[in-house]
Protein backbone atom coordinates (compact mmCIF):
# COMPACT_ATOMS: atom_id res chain seq x y z
CA UNK A 1 0.00 0.00 0.00
CA UNK A 2 1.40 3.47 -0.88
CA UNK A 3 1.93 5.87 1.61
CA UNK A 4 -0.47 9.01 1.43
CA UNK A 5 1.55 12.00 -0.32
CA UNK A 6 1.37 14.82 1.84
CA UNK A 7 0.15 18.20 0.68
CA UNK A 8 2.32 21.54 0.64
CA UNK A 9 -0.39 22.62 3.77
CA UNK A 10 0.40 19.58 5.82
CA UNK A 11 4.23 20.14 4.84
CA UNK A 12 4.06 24.00 6.49
CA UNK A 13 1.12 23.18 9.06
CA UNK A 14 3.74 20.09 10.54
CA UNK A 15 6.85 22.70 10.43
CA UNK A 16 5.06 25.21 11.80
CA UNK A 17 4.44 22.85 14.72
CA UNK A 18 8.30 21.73 14.74
CA UNK A 19 9.27 25.70 15.32
CA UNK A 20 6.49 26.19 17.93
CA UNK A 21 8.60 23.23 20.03
CA UNK A 22 11.55 24.59 19.41
CA UNK A 23 10.35 28.03 20.59
CA UNK A 24 8.71 26.10 23.48
CA UNK A 25 12.35 24.59 24.57
CA UNK A 26 14.02 28.49 23.69
CA UNK A 27 11.88 29.96 26.04
CA UNK A 28 12.67 27.08 28.79
CA UNK A 29 16.19 27.64 28.82
CA UNK A 30 15.75 31.59 28.59
CA UNK A 31 13.33 31.67 31.61
CA UNK A 32 16.07 28.84 33.58
CA UNK A 33 18.66 30.95 32.73
CA UNK A 34 17.25 33.66 33.75
CA UNK A 35 16.03 32.98 37.19
CA UNK A 36 19.26 30.87 38.23
CA UNK A 37 20.97 34.93 36.60
CA UNK A 38 18.75 36.89 38.78
CA UNK A 39 19.33 34.18 41.96
CA UNK A 40 23.20 34.81 41.52
CA UNK A 41 23.12 38.00 41.46
CA UNK A 42 20.73 38.52 44.74
CA UNK A 43 23.25 36.09 46.13
CA UNK A 44 25.97 38.65 45.00
CA UNK A 45 24.22 41.56 46.47
CA UNK A 46 23.47 39.89 49.79
CA UNK A 47 27.29 38.89 49.75
CA UNK A 48 26.35 35.25 50.11
CA UNK A 49 29.13 34.37 47.59
CA UNK A 50 32.27 36.14 48.20
CA UNK A 51 31.77 38.53 45.61
CA UNK A 52 31.48 41.97 48.24
CA UNK A 53 35.33 41.16 49.53
CA UNK A 54 38.40 43.20 47.46
CA UNK A 55 38.88 42.67 44.07
CA UNK A 56 42.81 40.98 44.94
CA UNK A 57 40.43 38.46 46.78
CA UNK A 58 38.13 38.03 43.49
CA UNK A 59 40.54 35.22 41.90
CA UNK A 60 40.00 33.17 45.07
CA UNK A 61 36.35 33.71 45.60
CA UNK A 62 35.39 32.90 41.74
CA UNK A 63 35.66 29.16 42.13
CA UNK A 64 33.15 28.90 44.66
CA UNK A 65 30.96 31.51 42.59
CA UNK A 66 30.79 29.40 39.82
CA UNK A 67 29.88 25.62 41.54
CA UNK A 68 27.06 28.06 43.60
CA UNK A 69 26.23 29.15 40.43
CA UNK A 70 26.07 25.91 38.75
CA UNK A 71 23.92 24.39 41.56
CA UNK A 72 21.62 26.60 41.14
CA UNK A 73 20.95 27.19 37.50
CA UNK A 74 20.69 23.31 37.66
CA UNK A 75 18.28 22.75 40.49
CA UNK A 76 16.34 26.03 39.50
CA UNK A 77 16.50 24.80 35.20
CA UNK A 78 15.01 21.09 36.33
CA UNK A 79 12.22 22.90 38.61
CA UNK A 80 11.37 25.26 35.70
CA UNK A 81 11.62 22.63 33.06
CA UNK A 82 9.46 20.35 35.06
CA UNK A 83 6.61 22.40 35.61
CA UNK A 84 6.98 23.80 31.68
CA UNK A 85 7.00 20.62 30.27
CA UNK A 86 4.67 18.82 31.69
CA UNK A 87 1.95 21.16 29.73
CA UNK A 88 2.83 19.91 26.18
CA UNK A 89 3.01 16.50 27.19
CA UNK A 90 -0.33 16.46 28.37
CA UNK A 91 -1.57 15.42 24.52
CA UNK A 92 0.90 13.33 23.92
CA UNK A 93 0.03 11.16 27.22
CA UNK A 94 -3.58 11.80 26.01
CA UNK A 95 -2.97 10.25 22.62
CA UNK A 96 -0.93 7.57 23.88
CA UNK A 97 -3.86 6.67 26.37
CA UNK A 98 -6.32 6.05 23.44
CA UNK A 99 -3.87 4.44 21.25
CA UNK A 100 -3.31 2.08 24.10
CA UNK A 101 -7.42 1.42 24.59
CA UNK A 102 -7.65 0.70 20.72
CA UNK A 103 -5.06 -1.43 21.16
CA UNK A 104 -6.56 -3.68 23.86
CA UNK A 105 -10.17 -3.98 22.16
CA UNK A 106 -11.90 -0.50 23.31
CA UNK A 107 -13.16 0.73 19.38
CA UNK A 108 -15.18 3.48 20.98
CA UNK A 109 -11.70 5.58 22.03
CA UNK A 110 -11.67 9.10 21.36
CA UNK A 111 -9.21 11.37 20.81
CA UNK A 112 -9.82 15.18 21.59
CA UNK A 113 -7.01 17.30 22.25
CA UNK A 114 -7.78 21.34 24.69
CA UNK A 115 -8.51 24.24 23.19
CA UNK A 116 -5.32 25.70 22.41
CA UNK A 117 -3.70 22.38 20.36
CA UNK A 118 -6.90 21.62 19.03
CA UNK A 119 -7.15 25.07 16.67
CA UNK A 120 -3.77 23.82 15.28
CA UNK A 121 -4.09 21.93 11.70
CA UNK A 122 -1.83 19.52 12.80
CA UNK A 123 -3.13 18.68 15.85
CA UNK A 124 -6.79 18.97 13.99
CA UNK A 125 -5.65 16.14 11.67
CA UNK A 126 -4.38 13.76 13.88
CA UNK A 127 -7.48 13.95 16.05
CA UNK A 128 -9.93 13.55 12.83
CA UNK A 129 -7.76 11.00 11.48
CA UNK A 130 -7.33 8.72 14.84
CA UNK A 131 -11.06 9.32 15.34
CA UNK A 132 -11.83 8.49 11.47
CA UNK A 133 -9.60 5.11 12.07
CA UNK A 134 -11.63 4.38 15.31
CA UNK A 135 -15.02 4.38 13.77
CA UNK A 136 -13.70 2.56 10.81
CA UNK A 137 -12.76 -0.37 13.88
CA UNK A 138 -15.91 -0.44 15.40
CA UNK A 139 -17.88 -0.49 12.62
CA UNK A 140 -16.01 -3.79 11.26
CA UNK A 141 -15.91 -5.38 14.42
CA UNK A 142 -19.91 -4.85 14.75
CA UNK A 143 -19.98 -6.14 11.39
CA UNK A 144 -17.42 -9.18 12.10
CA UNK A 145 -19.97 -10.30 15.33
CA UNK A 146 -22.68 -9.75 13.12
CA UNK A 147 -21.18 -11.95 10.07
CA UNK A 148 -19.72 -14.77 12.39
CA UNK A 149 -23.68 -14.74 14.31
CA UNK A 150 -25.46 -15.09 10.97
CA UNK A 151 -23.03 -17.06 9.38
CA UNK A 152 -23.24 -19.59 11.67
CA UNK A 153 -26.68 -19.46 11.96
CA UNK A 154 -26.38 -19.69 7.72
CA UNK A 155 -23.87 -22.78 8.27
CA UNK A 156 -26.59 -24.35 10.89
CA UNK A 157 -29.96 -24.50 9.22
CA UNK A 158 -28.70 -26.76 5.77
CA UNK A 159 -26.64 -28.83 7.96
CA UNK A 160 -29.40 -30.03 10.01
CA UNK A 161 -31.88 -30.24 7.07
CA UNK A 162 -29.22 -32.77 5.11
CA UNK A 163 -28.50 -34.66 8.88
CA UNK A 164 -32.27 -35.10 9.68
CA UNK A 165 -33.35 -36.12 5.99
CA UNK A 166 -29.91 -38.18 5.66
CA UNK A 167 -31.33 -40.69 8.69
CA UNK A 168 -34.83 -40.53 7.60
CA UNK A 169 -33.63 -41.86 4.19
CA UNK A 170 -31.20 -44.66 6.12
CA UNK A 171 -34.37 -45.82 8.42
CA UNK A 172 -36.01 -46.97 5.08
CA UNK A 173 -39.80 -47.70 4.69
CA UNK A 174 -40.24 -44.81 2.32
CA UNK A 175 -42.03 -44.33 -1.22
CA UNK A 176 -39.95 -43.57 -4.08
CA UNK A 177 -41.43 -39.93 -4.24
CA UNK A 178 -40.30 -39.46 -0.49
CA UNK A 179 -36.61 -40.63 -1.65
CA UNK A 180 -36.83 -38.09 -4.64
CA UNK A 181 -37.66 -35.22 -2.32
CA UNK A 182 -35.69 -36.12 0.42
CA UNK A 183 -32.47 -36.33 -2.24
CA UNK A 184 -33.72 -32.75 -3.76
CA UNK A 185 -33.54 -31.08 -0.38
CA UNK A 186 -30.47 -32.30 0.49
CA UNK A 187 -29.56 -32.05 -2.41
CA UNK A 188 -30.26 -27.78 -2.66
CA UNK A 189 -28.95 -27.79 0.68
CA UNK A 190 -25.78 -28.78 -0.42
CA UNK A 191 -25.36 -26.46 -2.85
CA UNK A 192 -26.33 -23.74 -0.19
CA UNK A 193 -23.59 -24.43 1.76
CA UNK A 194 -21.09 -24.92 -1.43
CA UNK A 195 -22.14 -21.58 -2.39
CA UNK A 196 -21.75 -19.58 0.54
CA UNK A 197 -17.89 -21.17 1.42
CA UNK A 198 -17.31 -20.23 -1.95
CA UNK A 199 -18.45 -16.40 -1.02
CA UNK A 200 -16.13 -16.02 1.66
CA UNK A 201 -12.76 -18.02 -0.08
CA UNK A 202 -13.84 -15.71 -3.17
CA UNK A 203 -13.62 -12.84 -0.70
CA UNK A 204 -10.60 -14.05 0.72
CA UNK A 205 -8.51 -14.59 -2.66
CA UNK A 206 -9.47 -11.09 -3.82
CA UNK A 207 -8.90 -9.27 -0.96
CA UNK A 208 -5.10 -10.41 -1.40
CA UNK A 209 -5.09 -10.15 -4.90
CA UNK A 210 -2.98 -7.08 -6.02
CA UNK A 211 -2.76 -7.36 -10.01
CA UNK A 212 -4.41 -9.03 -12.89
CA UNK A 213 -2.93 -12.07 -13.57
CA UNK A 214 -5.30 -13.48 -16.27
CA UNK A 215 -6.29 -10.52 -18.89
CA UNK A 216 -7.74 -11.09 -22.29
CA UNK A 217 -10.15 -10.05 -24.33
CA UNK A 218 -13.65 -11.62 -24.89
CA UNK A 219 -17.00 -10.99 -25.99
CA UNK A 220 -18.46 -9.10 -22.86
CA UNK A 221 -22.18 -9.23 -24.09
CA UNK A 222 -22.20 -13.14 -24.26
CA UNK A 223 -20.25 -13.51 -20.77
CA UNK A 224 -23.82 -11.82 -19.25
CA UNK A 225 -25.72 -14.02 -21.58
CA UNK A 226 -23.61 -17.11 -20.02
CA UNK A 227 -24.62 -15.49 -16.34
CA UNK A 228 -28.05 -15.45 -17.15
CA UNK A 229 -28.48 -18.98 -18.25
CA UNK A 230 -26.78 -20.07 -14.67
CA UNK A 231 -28.96 -18.64 -12.39
CA UNK A 232 -32.20 -19.68 -15.10
CA UNK A 233 -33.51 -21.74 -12.15
CA UNK A 234 -33.29 -18.75 -9.84
CA UNK A 235 -35.52 -16.81 -12.58
CA UNK A 236 -37.99 -18.95 -13.80
CA UNK A 237 -39.08 -19.71 -10.06
CA UNK A 238 -40.14 -16.12 -10.19
CA UNK A 239 -40.84 -15.73 -13.32
CA UNK A 240 -38.62 -12.99 -13.96
CA UNK A 241 -38.39 -11.19 -17.26
CA UNK A 242 -35.25 -9.80 -18.77
CA UNK A 243 -35.15 -7.22 -20.76
CA UNK A 244 -31.44 -7.11 -22.69
CA UNK A 245 -30.75 -4.18 -24.13
CA UNK A 246 -26.88 -4.14 -25.92
CA UNK A 247 -24.71 -5.22 -29.12
CA UNK A 248 -21.80 -7.50 -29.06
CA UNK A 249 -19.16 -5.65 -26.97
CA UNK A 250 -15.53 -7.19 -26.27
CA UNK A 251 -13.77 -6.24 -23.52
CA UNK A 252 -9.82 -6.94 -22.32
CA UNK A 253 -10.02 -8.02 -18.73
CA UNK A 254 -9.92 -11.01 -16.26
CA UNK A 255 -13.16 -12.96 -17.70
CA UNK A 256 -13.01 -15.41 -14.34
CA UNK A 257 -13.02 -12.94 -12.01
CA UNK A 258 -15.74 -10.54 -13.81
CA UNK A 259 -17.99 -13.49 -14.16
CA UNK A 260 -18.56 -13.04 -10.60
CA UNK A 261 -19.59 -9.33 -10.47
CA UNK A 262 -22.14 -9.98 -13.07
CA UNK A 263 -23.58 -13.35 -11.46
CA UNK A 264 -23.78 -11.43 -7.88
CA UNK A 265 -25.25 -8.74 -9.39
CA UNK A 266 -28.22 -10.23 -11.45
CA UNK A 267 -28.43 -12.79 -8.40
CA UNK A 268 -29.30 -9.72 -6.19
CA UNK A 269 -31.61 -8.47 -8.33
CA UNK A 270 -33.87 -11.38 -9.17
CA UNK A 271 -33.36 -11.94 -5.39
CA UNK A 272 -34.90 -8.95 -4.63
CA UNK A 273 -37.44 -8.63 -7.52
CA UNK A 274 -40.74 -9.21 -6.71
CA UNK A 275 -42.76 -12.12 -8.69
CA UNK A 276 -43.35 -11.41 -12.27
CA UNK A 277 -41.00 -8.09 -12.65
CA UNK A 278 -38.50 -7.27 -15.12
CA UNK A 279 -34.84 -7.31 -14.88
CA UNK A 280 -33.12 -4.90 -17.18
CA UNK A 281 -29.42 -5.26 -18.34
CA UNK A 282 -28.09 -2.18 -20.40
CA UNK A 283 -24.46 -2.27 -21.59
CA UNK A 284 -23.20 1.09 -23.40
CA UNK A 285 -19.66 1.96 -25.28
CA UNK A 286 -17.37 4.67 -24.94
CA UNK A 287 -13.90 5.28 -26.76
CA UNK A 288 -12.08 4.21 -23.44
CA UNK A 289 -15.01 2.72 -21.20
CA UNK A 290 -17.34 0.04 -20.65
CA UNK A 291 -20.61 0.87 -18.77
CA UNK A 292 -23.25 -1.89 -17.78
CA UNK A 293 -26.06 -1.04 -15.87
CA UNK A 294 -28.30 -3.71 -14.44
CA UNK A 295 -31.56 -2.68 -12.82
CA UNK A 296 -34.57 -4.36 -10.90
CA UNK A 297 -37.81 -3.33 -9.49
CA UNK A 298 -39.12 -4.05 -5.97
CA UNK A 299 -38.36 -2.74 -2.18
CA UNK A 300 -35.67 -0.05 -2.73
CA UNK A 301 -32.33 0.52 -0.77
CA UNK A 302 -32.50 3.05 1.76
CA UNK A 303 -30.39 6.11 1.95
CA UNK A 304 -28.66 5.34 5.36
CA UNK A 305 -28.08 1.85 3.66
CA UNK A 306 -26.38 3.37 0.37
CA UNK A 307 -22.78 4.39 1.70
CA UNK A 308 -22.28 0.65 3.13
CA UNK A 309 -23.95 -2.44 1.14
CA UNK A 310 -20.62 -2.57 -0.56
CA UNK A 311 -19.45 -3.43 3.43
CA UNK A 312 -17.95 -7.00 4.34
CA UNK A 313 -20.80 -8.47 5.88
CA UNK A 314 -23.18 -5.66 5.79
CA UNK A 315 -26.74 -6.68 4.85
CA UNK A 316 -29.57 -4.15 4.90
CA UNK A 317 -31.99 -6.48 5.96
CA UNK A 318 -31.36 -6.80 9.95
CA UNK A 319 -33.10 -9.54 10.54
CA UNK A 320 -31.11 -11.73 8.41
CA UNK A 321 -34.61 -13.20 7.15
CA UNK A 322 -33.27 -13.10 3.33
CA UNK A 323 -30.44 -15.28 1.38
CA UNK A 324 -27.06 -14.25 1.59
CA UNK A 325 -24.40 -13.27 3.92
CA UNK A 326 -23.58 -9.91 2.78
CA UNK A 327 -20.87 -11.20 1.14
CA UNK A 328 -21.62 -10.51 -2.57
CA UNK A 329 -21.42 -6.81 -2.99
CA UNK A 330 -18.01 -6.72 -1.50
CA UNK A 331 -16.37 -9.48 -3.63
CA UNK A 332 -18.17 -6.89 -6.43
CA UNK A 333 -16.45 -3.97 -5.75
CA UNK A 334 -13.59 -5.32 -4.86
CA UNK A 335 -12.92 -6.75 -7.93
CA UNK A 336 -14.29 -4.04 -9.79
CA UNK A 337 -11.30 -1.69 -7.79
CA UNK A 338 -8.38 -4.48 -9.07
CA UNK A 339 -9.58 -3.76 -12.86
CA UNK A 340 -9.50 0.37 -12.55
CA UNK A 341 -13.06 0.67 -12.98
CA UNK A 342 -16.26 1.95 -10.53
CA UNK A 343 -19.47 0.53 -8.88
CA UNK A 344 -22.24 2.99 -8.33
CA UNK A 345 -25.93 2.29 -6.67
CA UNK A 346 -28.76 4.25 -7.01
CA UNK A 347 -32.51 3.17 -5.59
CA UNK A 348 -35.69 5.72 -5.93
CA UNK A 349 -39.30 5.02 -7.17
CA UNK A 350 -39.05 1.33 -6.50
CA UNK A 351 -36.33 1.02 -8.64
CA UNK A 352 -32.71 -0.10 -8.02
CA UNK A 353 -29.35 0.11 -10.52
CA UNK A 354 -26.37 -1.00 -10.03
CA UNK A 355 -23.73 0.44 -12.76
CA UNK A 356 -20.61 -0.86 -13.41
CA UNK A 357 -18.21 1.44 -14.91
CA UNK A 358 -14.73 -0.58 -16.31
CA UNK A 359 -11.99 -0.09 -18.92
CA UNK A 360 -12.06 -1.29 -21.89
CA UNK A 361 -8.35 -2.24 -21.92
CA UNK A 362 -6.51 -3.13 -19.08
Amino acid sequence: MRKPKLTKTDRNNRFSLTITFVIVIFVILAISIAVASATAHLFSRLGWMGLGGKSEELSFDLTPTLVYLSITSFVIGIGVTFLAIKYPLKPLNRMINQINRLANGDFKARLKFGRPLSAHPTFKEISESFNKMAEELEGTEMLRSDFVNNFSHEFKTPIVSIAGFAKLLRRGNLTEEQKEEYLAIIEEESLRLASMANNVLSLTKVENQTILTEVKSYNLSEQIRSCLLLLENKWTKKNTEFSLDFREISISADEELLKQVWINLLDNAIKFSPEYSAVNVFITENENTVSVKITNTGSEIAPEHIGKIFGKFYQADESHSGEGNGVGLAIVKRIVELHGGSVTVSSSDSLTAFTVELPKAQ
